[in-house]
Order: structure tokens, then sequence, then C-alpha cells
């Protein structure tokens, strides 16, 4: 089932640049939105970005996670979430986005981005507003991510690449909770193998049995582990992923209800309903109300 009518914006659709056309872009954030006023909200991303807000009022949402703007405030994010903000006026700051083949082709790690919880993919842990101290070298750091980016100078992608990732261990150590995740502590590594397998499989398979049978563990011990290190259940995982997609299928106006049940691999319609109601406290019909703006 195609979701084509919710605008997915890739780097190259907002600003090709014969520097970096594909893979990278930074910029001003008032310059990026005075650019950028044909912005259909809400939308999906195919790369990573994240936002430091230096000034403004409004607020942002990530998957349907609302959030005030502060000064200081910085937002990640990752492909396919889905998101949408409303600003009082023109907020500063800046803006950044890159692709995980920018960042991987640099370290020989090529899964880096995952020990960042703030590259999660849950909006909860993907906002952090950093003590002020550190504050005016995060904007040093912008600032110099978005000259580089819009110079021609040799290795001028290097330098880049070395600030994001010189930011990224400062907002990491300075964020007042752990971001980074014990990449060698075997539960957190079943529970990302996990989180992968529910992200291909969540349409299809939503028993905590299917998913242990894959990770060669039993369903109590998958169970148990999820407990422990997210205090969720393993059904709760799987359902909360099948919940995400539904809201981000429902903000495309385009799909009917029935339509996106089927995508979802649900019996029928009034099951779908029936679902999204008993855990997301509304009908799917009255979320879309609320979402989606003629």
């Amino acid at each position: 089932m195609s979701n084509q009518h919710l605008p997915t914006y890739s780097i190259h659709n907002l600003k090709e640049s014969r520097f970096s056309p594909k893979d990278f872009m930074a910029d001003h954030f008032p310059h990026y939105l005075e650019e950028h006023k044909d912005l259909r909200f809400p939308h999906k991303h195919s790369f990573y970005q994240l936002v430091y807000f230096s000034g403004g009022r409004g607020g942002h949402s990530i998957d349907f996670v609302y959030f005030p703007v502060e000064p200081g405030q910085l937002y990640f994010m990752i492909p396919g979430q889905v998101h949408s903000w409303d600003f009082e006026g023109l907020p500063d700051g800046f803006i950044v986005n890159f692709s995980e083949q920018y960042i991987a082709g640099f370290l020989a790690e090529p899964r880096y981005l995952e020990q960042f919880t703030f590259f999660s993919g849950i909006a909860q842990e993907q906002v952090i507003v950093p003590p002020e101290p550190v504050r005016p070298a995060i904007q040093d750091l912008l600032e110099g991510i978005v000259r580089e980016g819009n110079s021609a100078a040799p290795l001028k992608d290097d330098m880049v690449r070395a600030a994001l990732v010189q930011l990224f261990i400062l907002v990491s150590r300075n964020a007042g909770a752990d971001t980074t995740k014990q990449t060698t502590n075997y539960n957190t590594v079943v529970l990302r193998n996990f989180q992968k397998l529910i992200d291909q499989h969540y349409k299809e398979k939503k028993l905590t049995k299917d998913y242990a049978a894959m990770l060669y563990i039993t369903p109590n011990h998958l169970n148990a582990l999820c407990k422990d290190v997210t205090g969720r259940s393993a059904g709760e995982l799987i359902r909360n992923r099948v919940l995400l997609e539904a809201k981000r299928l429902l903000v495309n106006a385009k799909l009917s209800i029935s339509q996106i049940a089927t995508a979802l691999q649900f019996m029928d319609n009034s099951y779908f309903s029936k679902f999204f109601k008993k855990y997301e406290g509304v009908t799917p019909e009255v979320f879309r109300k609320q979402h989606v703006k003629n």
C-alpha cells in the first residue's frame, strides 16, 4: 500500500548544491524557512536532521509527540519519521540535513550513529536542551558546519563530518542523561536486533513468539529482556510500532481507513478501528481530524 501522497523529502528535493547535491546540507534556520515556504506538513524525510533553536516561539512534533520551542533546544530526527512545525514568527538557529552514507563513509564503524539515543527514533529521546555553558560551543560548531557546507574548500566534507561527530559527542556528554548506548551489553544488542526485526516485519508479524523464534530465544526471555531495558513488554513494543505506522498513514488524507487497515494487514476495518481506539484513546477518524488540516 503506497503512502505517496504524504510528502517524503530528500536532501536533493530541498536544496541541490554543486558541492554536496545529495548527502548533506546546512543552513541558518531563518534562511532555510524563507527558501522552503512551500514545505507541506506533515511530511517525512529520507535523511537525518538536526535543528538547533537559539531563539523563537511555537512548536514542532516528531511522530505526533509535541514539543514547544525553547532557546538552546536541539532536536534530532531519523529517516522515515513524520514531522511538522508551527512557529510564531521566524525562529533563529541552525538546521543540518545529512544522509547515513555521508557519515558512514567517514567512519570505520558503519553503525556509529546507533550509539546515540537521540537517534533512537523515539521522539521523547530526540529533543534535548543542553546546559547554557555548552551552548556557545554548539553554536560555534553549527556555524562552522554551515560555513564549510557552503564552501568549495578542499576536504570540506571531512571538516563537516568531523564537526558533526564532535557535536554529537558534545551533546551526548552534556544532555543530563545517559545518551549513549552500551554497545557491548548483551541485552542492548538483542533489543536492538529485536527493534530492527519489528521495523521489517510489524505488518505481518504481531506476536512476541514470532520475533523470539527469529532471535533464537524464548518468548519469556525476550519479554523479560525488554522489560528490563525499556520498562515495556515485547508485545507493547510491537504494538507501539504498528500504532505509530497507523498514525503516519492516517495523516495521508488520500488513504481511506479501510486502505490503511489493509496495508497494516488487519483482518478488517472494524478490527483495526477497535485496536486503534483501544490504545490511542480515539478512533482513527478523530485522530485524522486532529492532525490533518484542510
